[in-house]
């Protein structure tokens, strides 16, 4: 199957152009419009989606659009496995019936009831701008969509009453074989939904209220580097074939010492610092913090002085993706290859999985590695959280458990003498 999202090479009147379609199922294509246009600036052609924080001329935000063609593909997905396992005749004309692609927007359409999908289209676009959603979370609820269309088609507020949820945990869980903790996240998004619903008029469906599933989920493993770790890939001698790396290492050991998150050291300005301190406002919360630079963090931005970036950046950011993907060969390159047990439930059923650490490690590896390594050092939680912007002490938890283990292990140093 190959599913491409492509522009018209005409625009219309307001300089958008026509997003089009190609799918190809079984040897047959089909070639059509989706239904929504977009400047042709406006467009990630690699990516095949609108670039984030786009909109069109009709006022349309990237995040509904995106989530439309999202859900072409995945429909397109399930109605080839259809085709695979049922071997039945397709035609364009097939494909078109199967998979809800063109959206209605002529004016004399016919009125017609609304359905639960309609509403929540509705619930996105709204919720959405009003909360400022990034393209992460419009995915997010783009994919509970889809397992609702998967789990019934003709879905209704009404089947979703007490019994309603449980087969669909069911179905999250032995259809589309997701863990517990990923059905327990799903269920909160469409709780959501629910309550927005119920409050616009359109739910009298109220047993999700009371419903509680019963999921069994384990705590989050926090993977993090310990301070030897950490100077070890601070001080590491990067291979000249490797060379792709050294940007990538500077970034990532700058959010061990920061405490920053992708998104904001992704936004970060050279204006941003002032008087040795980042002084930043969050691109998830919001939150306006001062962290003060330490002399690593000082290094790396004294490396990068006098070299020119886009957007008159501090630091030369890539893809967070790409960067994921990099931070893992660095650590494999640094030998951070000690196996790391991973636990999860699927139903009643407890899985381990092993993992060498570096496969763990990701953007968000950093920030871990500052609160672990801040509160091991003595650093009061209370201090730590005004550099990391936390709010309760529920969110540092798990880090000062970890702090607490960390001590435990120490002190038996003592009887090894």
């Amino acid at each position: 199957m190959a599913v491409n999202f492509y522009l018209n090479s005409r625009t219309d009147k307001l300089g958008d152009a026509p997003i089009r379609v190609s799918i190809a199922i079984g040897g047959v294509r089909l070639l059509t419009s989706v239904g929504y246009s977009i400047n042709p600036s406006k467009w990630d052609s690699e990516k095949q989606r609108v670039k984030q924080g786009a909109s069109n001329a009709r006022g349309i935000i990237y995040g509904v659009i995106n989530a439309h063609l999202n859900n072409i593909e995945t429909q397109s997905t399930d109605f080839e496995n259809r085709y695979l396992l049922e071997k039945f005749p397709v035609t364009p004309e097939i494909i078109k019936q199967n998979i809800r692609i063109n959206r209605c927007t002529k004016q004399d359409a016919p009125v017609k009831e609304k359905t639960l999908f309609d509403h929540y289209t509705e619930f996105m676009k709204e919720v959405g701008v009003m909360n400022e959603w990034r393209e992460g979370t419009y995915e997010r609820y783009a994919a509970l969509q889809n397992h609702l269309r998967a789990f019934s088609t003709t879905l209704s507020f009404e089947d979703l009453n007490e019994a309603g949820l449980s087969n669909f945990i069911i179905f999250l869980r032995e259809t589309r074989n997701l863990r517990n903790s990923t059905i327990s996240k799903q269920l909160g998004y469409l709780k959501w939904f629910l309550r927005w619903s119920t409050e616009k008029g359109y739910n009298k469906t109220l047993d999700f209220q009371t419903f509680r599933a019963k999921l069994k989920m384990v705590d989050n493993r926090v993977v993090f580097l310990t301070w030897e770790e950490l100077m070890n890939v601070y001080n590491f001698q990067i291979p000249e074939n490797k060379k792709y790396l050294d940007r990538v290492r500077d970034v990532f050991c700058f959010c061990c010492f920061t405490s920053l998150r992708y998104s904001d050291v992704n936004n970060l300005k050279r204006s941003d610092i002032k008087d040795g301190a980042l002084h930043i406002t969050t691109v998830k919360t919001s939150d306006s913090l001062t962290i003060e630079l330490n002399k690593y963090s000082k290094a790396i931005l004294d490396k990068y002085a006098d070299i020119p970036f886009e957007d008159n950046k501090a630091l030369p950011v890539i893809s967070n993706q790409r960067m994921n993907d990099y931070i893992k060969e660095l650590g494999k390159l640094c030998g951070l290859d000690q196996p790391c047990t991973i636990t999860y439930y699927k139903g009643n059923a407890r899985i381990e999985e092993i993992y060498p650490k570096y496969e763990l490690m990701g953007t968000h590896t950093g920030r871990r590695t500052f609160i672990c390594n801040a509160i091991m050092m003595g650093i009061p939680p209370q201090v730590v959280m005004k550099w990391t912007g936390h709010s309760d002490y529920k969110a540092m938890k798990p880090y000062i458990d970890i702090a607490d283990q960390a001590k435990a292990i120490a002190m038996n140093k003592f009887n090894e003498r």
